[in-house]
């Protein structure tokens, strides 16, 4: 077991829309080492904080929803943050419950360390792999989410790409430079994220996804491409 158990932040008791064909808990890890101009959970960014839960007392709620639930997903924040992950996939995995991670690929080691665990994962890029800092404000971010990026492709998970269209920072030539380097490790299915504001606004300025042009000729380049707008 780590030596120290994951620190939890929020639990989704029930969601059918994070892990694909599966009726999952969200276990939300506390602590991110980004720090995205969007985020929309800026609370789970810290690595404690006053009201985190306690994973035992977690995994006893999982073991009772056993039955109703077929999965779980550890967002975040970013669970590549704490080393307790590996354990905590194990455990649930022990249970009989399949496992999906939403990553941002901030620690490639740890990545490939519970791969072969792991039934699905949703990858986010942030920004063309060169321009990290732009939109994370951590610029070595983009050589690890790249790494960890190649290393999913090869390994046979079931997976999607999706990436948040800030139009602050993430433009039409941001967006060919993304799909490029995508297309180049290998990735068929990009995802667009429509971005909103904390309380759910649209962003302002002008958003690349309404250029219809462009999103014709990014979903040209993949087997499967979707534009996925925020729900109100």
């Amino acid at each position: 077991m780590a030596n120290r158990p994951l620190r939890v932040g929020g639990v989704e008791p029930f969601s059918t829309v994070d892990f694909p064909g599966h009726l999952a808990a969200v276990v939300f890890c506390q602590g991110c080492p980004l720090a995205c101009g969007y985020c929309h959970n800026p609370d789970l960014i810290p690595a404690t904080a006053d009201r985190m839960l306690d994973f035992e007392t977690v995994l006893d709620a999982l073991a009772a929803r056993q039955g109703f639930i077929d999965g779980v997903v550890f967002s975040g924040g970013e669970p590549l943050g704490q080393a307790a992950l590996a354990d905590a996939v194990s455990r649930v995995r022990a249970m009989g419950l399949a496992v999906a991670l939403h990553t941002a690929g901030t620690s490639p080691a740890l990545l490939e360390r519970i791969l072969p665990h792991l039934d699905w994962v949703g990858f986010d890029v942030k920004a063309p792999f060169a321009g990290y800092h732009g939109v994370t404000g951590v610029a070595p971010a983009g050589t690890k989410a790249r790494e960890s990026l190649q290393l999913l492709a090869k390994s046979g998970t079931p997976y999607e790409v999706r990436t948040t269209v800030w139009p602050e920072r993430i433009d039409a030539a941001a967006l060919r430079s993304i799909a490029f380097a995508l297309t180049q490790i290998g990735v068929s299915r990009f995802v667009l994220q429509e971005c909103r504001t904390p309380d759910r606004r649209t962003w302002p300025g002008e958003c690349a996804l309404d250029d219809t042009a462009l999103m014709a000729e990014l979903g040209a380049r993949f087997q499967d491409f979707e534009v996925r707008r925020a729900q109100n």
